[in-house]
């Protein structure tokens, strides 16, 4: 039967085995006081607390108890706490700065380590991490014209120890180095160069100034890369720096087709120089050598002439006649041993056609030209005279 129904709990019990009381002695929630009181038996049986005693003493040694208790749960829970941030882990790709008492201590590096505090204090800083800071604003270059120059900084921290406590802030000091270093380069530049071929320059030039900047200030801070962008006119004169560009690009390109035209017509030249003082050299050496070959045989003749001067005169005049009329466009008839002419068959023809193909000489009794109206006329001369018929 169900402790409820009517007859079936006699006794006025509870399900869980209490007695049912009456309405004057029924009781609310649960006693926090209580409970506390409780929890603060078991945590004293827990850490050794008071004990009981008599009765007299009984309340006292309770209360004792359980501010010892307390005092060594809060002792506790502070110990986890200050465990739990001393105890810290330093990644691969970071270090620690370790203050003790507001001094240096040491630099820490990767992996598990542990610190004092409040008598110790910990800076931690990615080091091998490459950031970046960007700059833009209207500068005045050095002929006086006014230009928009956007620039992108990266850098990273190569001494924690300066970076943590030799400048405050060292990464505004970068900004203001950076401003100052980026006037001064383009303060001493001309605006053609800051708007076209010249920025790599004074990238490299802002990089080595804003570098001796930050290690004169001892920041700890390395610039690995300064990239000057693209730099523009103001929106006010854009379009007349537009016009200015495309002028100098204009020059550019024609500059550019006249020295594709003088290295193609200069070495022309030079080559016909050289052709000409080669050809040069040549007549002078074949002159020369000419020379010197009829000097010599001007002596050998010399010598020849002395040993037999007749013979030697008549072979020179038949070598000077043979010279001389080899080339001359004339017919000779020369007469025979007994003085008396004879009329000589001369075929023309033939010697017309042979003397255009080579002008070679005709020999033995007739020569002849290459003129066709050369009619032959035999004449009574004497053996050693020649006449010319023409």
């Amino acid at each position: 039967m169900a402790w409820n129904e009517p007859g079936g709990n006699s006794n006025n019990q509870d399900p869980w085995g209490g007695k049912r009381r009456n309405n004057g002695d029924r009781k609310g929630p649960p006693d926090l006081d209580e409970a506390f009181r409780k929890l603060q038996e078991s945590l004293n049986g827990l850490f050794g607390g008071g004990k009981k005693r008599g009765d007299d003493g009984g309340g006292s040694g309770k209360r004792s108890g359980g501010f010892g208790g307390l005092l060594g749960i809060g002792l506790v829970v502070l110990a986890a706490v200050w465990l739990y941030s001393a105890v810290y882990v330093v990644d691969e790709q970071e270090q620690a700065v370790v203050l003790r008492f507001g001094k240096y201590y040491e630099t820490v590096g990767p992996g598990l380590n542990i610190y004092f505090p409040p008598i110790d204090k910990k800076y931690m800083e990615n080091v091998t991490r490459e950031r970046a800071y960007t700059k833009q604003g209207q500068m005045l270059t050095e002929d006086e014209n006014i230009v928009e120059v956007p620039l992108t900084v990266q850098y990273k921290i190569s001494n924690l120890q300066d970076f943590v406590l030799n400048v405050d802030q060292p990464e505004i000091s970068l900004q203001h180095a950076t401003e100052s270093a980026l006037r001064h380069v383009v303060g001493s530049t001309a605006m053609d160069q800051v708007l076209t071929e010249g920025r790599e320059l004074m990238a490299s030039e802002i990089k080595e100034r804003l570098q001796r900047f930050l290690d004169t200030y001892r920041t700890g801070i390395t610039v690995t890369q300064v990239n000057v962008q693209s730099a523009a006119a103001p929106r006010e004169v854009q379009e007349a720096f537009d016009d200015v560009i495309r002028a100098r690009e204009d020059e550019q390109r024609s500059r550019n087709q006249a020295e594709t035209y003088a290295n193609g017509v200069v070495p022309e030249a030079r080559g016909q120089a050289q052709r000409i003082l080669e050809d040069a050299n040549g007549y002078r050496d074949e002159t020369v050598s000419r020379a010197k070959g009829e000097a010599d045989r001007f002596t050998k003749l010399v010598a020849e002439y002395r040993k037999a001067p007749e013979v030697t005169r008549q072979r020179l005049y038949l070598d000077t006649m043979q010279e001389v009329f080899s080339n001359t466009s004339k017919v000779l008839v020369t007469g025979n041993k007994d003085g008396q002419s004879n009329l000589l068959y001369l075929p023309l023809d033939k010697m017309i056609q042979n003397s255009s193909g080579g002008n070679s000489p005709v020999t033995g009794s007739a020569a002849a030209s290459t003129n066709t109206d050369v009619t032959p006329h035999v004449t009574d001369v004497p053996q050693s005279r020649t006449r010319e018929t023409r």
